[in-house]
């Protein structure tokens, strides 16, 4: 599609509302999905960090257990 000004491209030929909304919609979908996936990698990576902790702690209480 062809613009004679940078004005008419913006206009989109009178569907502006509608393409530009639809453009600001998906961007605002791909950066919910984003920001969700990175939250959650986050948290699974502390969850894996303390139970590691948490094997961590009762292998060295089996150990203790074991010399009494």
């Amino acid at each position: 599609m062809h613009f004679d000004s940078f004005s008419d491209f913006l206009a989109m030929g009178g569907y502006a509302s509608y393409v530009w909304s639809s453009y600001g919609i998906s961007m605002a979908a791909l950066i919910w999905i984003l920001v969700s996936s990175l939250r959650t990698k986050r948290q699974l990576a502390a969850e894996i960090k303390n139970k590691m902790a948490r094997e961590k702690r009762i292998k060295e209480a089996e150990k203790l257990e074991n010399t009494l």
